[in-house]
């Protein structure tokens, strides 16, 4: 059984900065990729950032050069720093893990529950 719990949401006004994080628990023999994906109603889920196992990073273009994707192995946790925060930024945001667990020795996608991020202008 894994858990993800996410923390690090909530409301800044524009300019700010939050920190997102995603700790994974239970019998995890490795983690692979990990992300951040987020939401708003009546837009599709959209990948904000991804890191690999060897640490190469990916973003969206709307967030580059403001947040940074970041993950701790060792806890099986990732971070996303988030600067210079804009309204549209406003939406869920949701980690997605790929774990390997110690009973199944198969990689699998996990989700977060999804933290409100809400920047106002």
């Amino acid at each position: 059984q894994v858990q993800l719990v996410e923390s690090g949401g909530g409301l800044v006004q524009a300019g700010g900065s939050l920190r997102l994080s995603c700790a994974a628990s239970g019998s995890i023999f490795r983690s692979n990729a990990m992300a951040w994906y987020r939401q708003t109603p009546g837009k599709q889920r959209e990948l904000v950032a991804s890191i690999t196992s060897g640490g190469n990073t990916n973003y969206a273009d709307s967030v580059k050069g403001r947040f940074t994707i970041s993950r701790d192995n060792a806890k099986n946790t990732v971070y996303l720093q988030m600067n210079s925060l804009k309204p549209e930024d406003t939406a869920v945001y949701s980690c997605n893990l790929w774990l390997v667990l110690e009973t199944t020795m198969i990689s699998t996608g996990y989700w977060g529950q999804g933290t409100q991020v809400t920047v106002s202008p």
